[in-house]
């Protein structure tokens, strides 16, 4: 489709500056390279100073760009507060009291208007571009890739649309491959994605029941987890999702999972042990950086263009919280 051409004066002191922005309605890795090309650069030092403060942000950002792509696309929703008009998506089961990070977010917005002299970054941009960084901080250069944007924000937010589409931590095999391919993600993706599981933490309450009822759980990890999440109380405990290396981005996640020790219910429904697809593919990331790398970014770039809004649709908020 042709891209179009939308002209913005921009009033600077003594002078008026014809600006061009790129409105394209398919994303492009250069969108910011002439209207903003301190944007990017911005962006990767805010997330460095936040990691390097707290590694567990790394994770946190991450999150919330598939917690967005995942509800009605990549458009920024999963930032918005409620109004009076509409219950957003912060306070939808996978996302109350776990969702983290927005303050970084508002930090970003922040510095890249300032930078730019208008909001021309969108909110959702920025968690596609922190995300990226926050893997590339985390787990090295092989991890890098040219993120796509030229996107822009939604002025509205669901919570029951949260509810329905983000897959929880007890869905079964197929249960997490529909959710997948409903969103046009393959079970390559699903696999690919699930890697994210490398850094992080989860609370009690989303791998209690997996700890004492679930049967394809080694029985050491089992009981170590129990020490963490009591069967009542501490819902709030945190577990790291990967032992090994929980603020490391690398591929000991899936080597967990060769000896049942995935620590949600979903984690360990990619792997066991019949020779599947999907344990083939386990296997695979587990030996293979490379492999995992490799198809990890591939998938990261095919969620991120999950129906962006763009062109005249949405808006470039100037506040990540609130529609304009």
């Amino acid at each position: 489709m042709a891209s179009h051409i939308q002209y913005y004066f921009l009033l600077l002191p003594m002078i008026s500056t014809l600006l061009i922005i790129p409105s394209h309605s398919q994303l492009t890795p250069d969108f910011y390279n002439k209207i903003c090309p301190q944007a990017l650069p911005i962006i990767k030092s805010i997330v460095q100073r936040a990691i390097f403060h707290e590694r567990r942000m790394g994770a946190s950002l991450l999150r919330l760009h598939f917690h967005d792509c995942f509800v009605n696309g990549c458009d920024g929703s999963v930032l918005l507060d409620d109004t009076p008009n509409f219950t957003g998506e912060k306070t939808a089961l996978p996302n109350l009291n776990s969702a983290r990070g927005f303050d970084v977010v508002d930090e970003i917005k922040a510095a890249v208007d300032k930078a730019c002299k208008r909001p021309v970054v969108s909110c959702a941009d920025i968690l596609a571009i922190a995300a990226r960084d926050s893997v590339s901080i985390l787990g090295g250069s092989v991890y890098w890739y040219k993120v796509l944007l030229g996107r822009r924000d939604a002025r509205t937010a669901s919570k029951d649309a949260a509810n329905s589409n983000l897959p929880p931590p007890f869905f079964s095999f197929s249960q997490l491959l529909g959710n997948f391919q409903s969103h046009g993600l393959d079970l390559k993706d699903l696999v690919a994605l699930s890697g994210a599981h490398t850094i992080g933490f989860a609370q009690c309450g989303t791998f209690r029941n997996r700890i004492y009822n679930d049967t394809n759980i080694d029985p050491k990890f089992a009981s170590a987890m129990q020490g963490i999440c009591p069967k009542s109380g501490g819902d709030s405990n945190l577990a790291a999702l990967d032992r090994a290396t929980p603020t490391r981005f690398d591929t000991s996640y899936y080597s967990a999972l060769l000896y049942k020790k995935g620590l949600l219910h979903s984690d360990q429904e990619l792997f066991k042990g019949d020779g599947s697809e999907s344990d083939t593919l386990v296997k695979l990331y587990s030996k293979n950086p490379f492999a995992f790398a490799s198809d990890f970014k591939a998938s990261m770039i095919k969620m991120g263009n999950m129906k962006p809004l763009t062109g005249n649709a949405g808006e470039i908020r100037i506040n990540c919280r609130r529609v304009n």
